[in-house]
C-alpha cells in the first residue's frame, strides 16, 4: 500500500487542487496513513465529493473547500476551515494549478497570462504565507510545492506556465532558506509525464500515450501515485535534513536535453 511505511496520525494536511490529478493521488494517500485532509477544489463539487466520500469510507477524516488558490481571502478561509476542524495545519501540498495554453506571445492576452500566474505562482505564495502564520508559536512543518520538469525545461507555447513554474522553483528554494530556522521544510516536486487530466489526450488514446512514452528515456509515462509516494516521503520524518531541494520525477525526460543535434 502506497506509503504504508509512514505514519503521520494526527497531523493535518492541507492540499491544494485535491480533488483531481496528483492532489487527489497525494489526499488519498496522505489520508490513508492518517492525516487529516483539507483539499480545495475550484468549482468542481461532484470531484470533491468523491474523494471526500472515498476518504471516509476508508474510516479517513477530510473536508473541502471550493478555493480559488490565487485569491487572498479564499486562502484565509481554506485554512481557518482546516484549523477549525482539524487543528493546526503542520503540512502543505500545493498542487493546484493550471496548464500551458499552446499560445504564441504574441497572441497571448494579459488577463490570461495573469490567470496562470495567479493559479500556479500565486496560489503556492499565498498558501505557503498562511501555512508559516499558521504555525507561529506551534513548533514546525514542511511544504512541498508541485511545479513541473518545465520550471527549466521551457517550451514553445507555454510562456504563461513555464515562467509561472520556474517563479515557483525560486519561491520554493527562497522559502527554505527563510524559513529554515524555525523548522519549516520547502521542498518542490518537478514532475514530468504523469496520466492525469492534463494530459487526457495520452489517457483517452494508447498511440498518442505510446508516441509521447518513446520520447522518455525510462519508456513510460509516471503515475500520479508515485508522484504522491514521493510528496509523502518529503513531509515525513524521514526527509528531515531535505530542504530547499526539487525532486525531478519525470522516467528521465528532463536529461534529454542536445540529442542528436
Amino acid at each position: 500500500m502506497a506509503l504504508d511505511y509512514l505514519d503521520f496520525t494526527g497531523d493535518c494536511v492541507v492540499v491544494t487542487g485535491g480533488s483531481s490529478g496528483i492532489g487527489k493521488s497525494c489526499a488519498m494517500a496522505l489520508a490513508g496513513r492518517g492525516l487529516a485532509v483539507a483539499i480545495t477544489h475550484f468549482h468542481a463539487p461532484e470531484e470533491a465529493d468523491e474523494v471526500i466520500g472515498r476518504i471516509h469510507a476508508n474510516g479517513g477524516r477530510a473536508i473541502a473547500c471550493d478555493t480559488d488558490v490565487g485569491d487572498e481571502q479564499d486562502v484565509e478561509v481554506l485554512f481557518a476551515a482546516a484549523e477549525s476542524a482539524f487543528g493546526p495545519v503542520r503540512l502543505l501540498v500545493n498542487s493546484a494549478g493550471r496548464n500551458m495554453s499552446g499560445t504564441a506571445v504574441q497572441d497571448m492576452t494579459l488577463e490570461h497570462f495573469d490567470a496562470v500566474m495567479r493559479a500556479d505562482l500565486y496560489g503556492p505564495f499565498l498558501s505557503c504565507r498562511r501555512f508559516v502564520r499558521g504555525l507561529e508559536g506551534q513548533g514546525g512543518g514542511r511544504i512541498v510545492n508541485v511545479s513541473s520538469i518545465h520550471e527549466s525545461a521551457p517550451r514553445a507555447g507555454a510562456v504563461d506556465y513555464d515562467s509561472a513554474k520556474g517563479g515557483l522553483a525560486q519561491l520554493t528554494a527562497t522559502l527554505a532558506l527563510e524559513l529554515a530556522p524555525r523548522a519549516i521544510a520547502v521542498n518542490g516536486v518537478a514532475p514530468g509525464m504523469i496520466l492525469t487530466p492534463m494530459n487526457q489526450a495520452a489517457l483517452d488514446d494508447p498511440q498518442v500515450r505510446a508516441r509521447k512514452a518513446d520520447a522518455i528515456p525510462w519508456g513510460r509515462a509516471g503515475r500520479p501515485e508515485e508522484v504522491a509516494e514521493l510528496v509523502g516521503y518529503l513531509l515525513s520524518d524521514r526527509a528531515d535534513y531535505i530542504t530547499g531541494a526539487t525532486v525531478r520525477i519525470d522516467g528521465g525526460l528532463s536529461l534529454k536535453v542536445a540529442q542528436d543535434a
